[in-house]
């Protein structure tokens, strides 16, 4: 049966026929053998009742759609974790839904990040698909690929069969999600651009000054490690254009400045401030200091501003940072590059106060479960001779409130022992200091004494027992009420004198 529906791509309505299954459905038999020889495909890992799921289950059916006849073509698939998927799930590291992976041959290519509606996931989807380094034959097409808005890596060299070219190739495979990359054996490209059996970054048109090169030629012996790191530390120059979904690769100490950032509506409004950051990156890098500078649209990123505990900017910048211990930083007062590259020296130098996000110390010390908040992590959660067991949620969860009263029942029947603390937090209003990683909620982790720097996530069952059997086990410090196989440790008798 057909179904018409109506996808907007490109500001153009085009009709797209909808068949069912066109999003394919795998599960634990035949999940590997299916996806093994298909250049990629994009995985929904779901369960039937996620709510989540239901909405993305039209628009991913549509993509499907279109992405099938794409060429080369994309799969959609999904698997079901509550039934015949359990087990692939599982070996996926599944803990959310709905989960989205890519695969390519059967190998796992990347987390999908992307936008959840049809048109988004065709758009994202399309960008992945192909070869990982695009050949350009022509002067033309090598005038094309440079002409695009992002960064581009170039490959020259003699023939396909040079050494360098294979490795080139390499890198194009391990960082093409990210990148892109292009390669060449034209004699005509390589006499418009001059370089021969070479790898060069060109900044995209939009990021050219005269402050910096805008090409840069990686001149170390051609092999995939060496040429990532170099890829790494070049690919952003002095003061990279950050987003939500490159803000990965800006490395601390860092400094982010935040204003109207916009190169398709405004591109010399944006370019008046980043100059000004350029400016200062250039005369700390010149004079040895170790320190990355970005520019951030404040609009796009305002949940990170907050963080920092700042308003998005009016008519000026607002500048923020962090430093190689990932601690939070603010700068105060009027945005001038004097105000910012002092900032920058002082963050370097630890004269700064750190910015942290927590709510005010609880009162209340006799709760069973014990509220952690921000200021007191440390104090509690680090404590060298306590395990603790903590749960970081959020207030609106129902996952969360519908733990809330097994979580009290574990620590009224742990309330004995003391060298275990049963602890919250909410992770919406405090910082979650590292190594802990939340993405959902609820997430749980243990931190035993002695081993504060390594917390384990908390993968198990989130019944009582299910608790409690883990703490049993993995305690440091055998329980006094309970045996390391979670069994209640029976009442020791009185002996009667006869």
């Amino acid at each position: 049966m057909l179904r018409l529906a109506v996808l907007v791509m490109v500001g153009t309505l085009v009709p797209v026929v909808v068949r069912a299954g066109d999003v394919w459905t795998l599960g634990d038999s035949d999940f590997q053998s299916r996806i093994a020889d298909q250049d990629l495909v994009l995985v929904k890992y779901y369960a039937p009742w996620c709510g989540h799921c239901k909405k993305i289950a039209p628009e991913f059916e549509k993509a499907a759609t279109v992405l099938k006849d794409n060429d080369p073509p994309v799969v959609l698939a999904e698997v079901d974790c509550t039934a015949e998927g359990k087990d692939t799930c599982g070996q996926a590291g599944v803990s959310g839904y709905p989960t989205l992976k890519a695969y390519k041959r059967g190998e796992k290519a990347f987390d999908y990040e992307g936008p959840r509606d049809a048109d988004g996931i065709v758009k994202y989807m399309k960008s992945k698909a192909g070869p990982s380094s695009k050949e350009l034959k022509t002067v033309e097409e090598a005038t094309k690929f440079l002409e695009n808005s992002e960064h581009s890596i170039i490959g020259f060299f003699d023939s396909a069969t040079e050494k360098s070219n294979q490795e080139f190739q390499k890198l194009a495979s391990a960082l093409s999600d990210d990148f892109r990359f292009a390669h060449t054996f034209s004699a005509e490209v390589m006499q418009k651009y001059p370089y021969k059996n070479e790898v060069v970054i060109f900044q995209p048109k939009r990021l050219v000054t005269k402050m910096e090169p805008s090409e840069v030629k990686y001149t170390d012996t051609l092999s995939v490690d060496k040429m990532k790191d170099w890829v790494h530390a070049n690919i952003h120059g002095l003061v990279g254009h950050r987003t939500s979904t490159n803000s990965n690769q800006f490395k601390n100490p860092l400094v982010v400045v935040y204003y109207e950032v916009d190169y398709v509506k405004n591109p010399k409004g944006s370019n008046y401030w980043r100059n000004r950051v350029m400016k200062v990156a250039k005369g700390l890098a010149e004079a040895g200091k170790k320190i990355s500078f970005a520019i951030s649209n404040a609009g796009d990123m305002n949940h990170e501003i907050t963080e920092y505990g700042l308003t998005a900017p009016s008519d000026k910048p607002i500048a923020a940072g962090r430093d190689a211990a990932d601690q939070k930083f603010a700068m105060t007062g009027d945005f001038s590059v004097e105000a910012l590259e002092q900032f920058a020296n002082d963050l370097l130098e630890g004269k700064l106060e750190p910015y942290l996000k927590s709510e005010p110390i609880p009162t209340n010390s006799d709760e069973k479960v014990r509220t952690v908040v921000a200021r007191q992590f440390n104090e509690i959660v680090n404590d060298p001779d306590k395990d603790v067991l903590i749960e970081f949620y959020a207030p609106w969860c129902g996952h969360c409130k519908t733990l809330a009263p097994k979580y009290e029942e574990l620590a009224e029947k742990l309330k004995n022992e003391d060298e275990i603390v049963i602890a919250k937090m909410d992770a919406t209003a405090n910082d979650v200091p590292k190594p802990y990683e939340v993405s959902g909620f609820p997430t749980l982790y243990f931190s035993p004494r002695g081993s504060k720097g390594n917390p384990r996530k908390y993968q198990g069952g989130r019944e009582v027992d299910d608790f409690i059997k883990y703490l049993a086990k993995e305690s440091t410090n055998p329980l006094k009420t309970y045996t390391r196989d979670g069994k209640k440790v029976k009442a020791k008798k009185d002996k009667t004198e006869l």
